[in-house]
């Protein structure tokens, strides 16, 4: 099974709106952490909340920035003529599966194994 062309353009636009959202919503972090004053909180309590809730934004921002490089890789697959196709097995991955999952680089029967072997790393 091989992805069509308008499958493709279809993926690539979807990937490329990702990805704007993602920068924005980053420059929007930026903006907003660059407001950040200590001196305006009346109290410690208040300190440490506006410290969490950074923390976690920040945190936010860092997963956010793991799926950003997944974009791009999945982007640079479309240009390579590769996007689709497992990196494990070189099987075709499901168009299903790439739907709900574009940046998917594995197919579900690898993907399912790589993760048995970190949850029994874990383990």
């Amino acid at each position: 099974m091989s992805i069509t062309k308008t499958q493709l353009g279809r993926f690539r636009t979807l990937l490329a709106a990702e990805r704007r959202l993602l920068i924005e919503r980053a420059g929007r972090t930026l903006e907003d952490g660059a407001r950040f004053d200590p001196n305006d909180l009346p109290d410690e309590i208040d300190l440490a909340s506006a410290e969490y809730h950074q923390g976690m934004v920040l945190r936010l921002r860092g997963r956010e920035l793991y799926y950003l490089g997944k974009i791009d890789r999945a982007l640079q697959k479309i240009d390579a003529g590769q996007f689709g196709v497992c990196e494990e097995c070189d099987q075709p991955i499901p168009l299903e599966r790439l739907h709900a999952r574009p940046v998917a680089l594995l197919c579900v029967k690898c993907k399912e194994g790589q993760e048995r072997v970190e949850r029994d790393y874990r383990g």
